[in-house]
């Protein structure tokens, strides 16, 4: 399992979103998160409206617009968020709970790797599917307010 760079952004975008949130800006334009992230523009549309409509966020038009969380953080969990985006966590296909494919050992049942595989998938599933977008959040802002870095994305909201 290996999360791209689109699973990456993803993760980062709703990270923002719940920061901001957090900080009482419950919306953000897409143009914010490019330039805190220093992400492509266009790259990020195409993520936000796979975010959108898999209903992780919603948007507002207009020039008071922008992108909010559409789920309460705590119901998002980064595991939903990466098979959205790059798919199932299994490293190979017969260890998949929702892309199995048979492989070309003689009995899985019996196949020494792939009950490696599937100790790897349960343990990176079972992360992956405790940690929460509420959590993550906490953490973030938990270690820059430790690490005295100014809060991003706090102050007014252009209203």
């Amino acid at each position: 399992m290996k999360v791209s760079k689109r699973g990456e952004y993803a993760l980062r975008a709703l990270i923002d979103l719940g920061i901001a949130a957090e900080l009482g800006r419950p919306m953000l334009r897409a143009q914010e998160i490019v330039a805190r992230e220093n992400l492509p523009k266009g790259f990020l549309d195409q993520i936000l409206m796979q975010l959108r409509k898999a209903g992780f966020i919603r948007t507002k038009r207009g020039k008071h617009g922008g992108y909010f969380l559409e789920k309460p953080m705590d119901s998002i969990t980064l595991g939903q968020v990466i098979r959205l985006i790059d798919g199932p966590l299994a490293p190979i296909r017969c260890v998949s709970q929702s892309k199995y494919e048979k492989c070309s050992c003689p009995d899985e049942n019996t196949c020494g790797l792939r009950m490696v595989m599937l100790d790897v998938r349960n343990s990176v599933a079972d992360i992956l599917d405790r940690h929460t977008l509420a959590d993550t959040v906490r953490r973030s802002l938990d270690k820059m307010r430790a690490c005295g870095v100014e809060l991003p994305l706090a102050g007014s909201a252009r209203r």
